[in-house]
């Protein structure tokens, strides 16, 4: 049996990746990967930073600091640094997505594979957290 949906939640918008140094991350997913910084902003003593795809709209990645949580909380994000769920990424041509990041030094945890939905290759960023990306078959 299905549950309806009640309407309240139309999309999701962000999601938060721990990370253990904000401008390394800002500099992987901008620099290397090409996606583009969309809010840099001081939160008190912490700070607001997001990236999404160039040009595009869609869920915004959080670079969130472990640092931003107190107590017990605290703890338990450290621990995600570098153990976060892996990242799904659609891209046009999984072989050359892999060809040009490996160029620049982004470590793949194999070649990329051929599937019933697709090519797909899991990469790794520096903190180690698996980014999927996957070039959906084409009908």
């Amino acid at each position: 049996m299905t549950q309806q949906s009640t309407g309240h939640v139309s999309r999701v918008t962000h999601f938060a990746l721990i990370v253990a140094d904000q401008e390394a991350a800002l500099d992987f997913y901008t620099e290397t990967l090409g996606f583009e910084k969309k809010e840099d902003s001081e939160m008190g003593e912490d700070r607001w930073l997001t990236v999404a795809p160039a040009g595009r709209e869609g869920v915004h990645i959080i670079l969130r600091s472990p640092e931003w949580f107190d107590g017990r909380d605290a703890d338990r994000y450290e621990e995600l640094v570098g153990h976060n769920p892996m990242i799904g990424l659609e891209v046009d041509d999984c072989h050359a997505t892999y060809a040009d990041l490996r160029e620049r030094g982004v470590e793949f945890a194999s070649e990329p594979q051929e599937r019933e939905y697709g090519v797909e290759v899991i990469a790794f960023d520096p903190e180690g957290n698996e980014l999927l990306f996957v070039e959906p078959a084409r009908a």
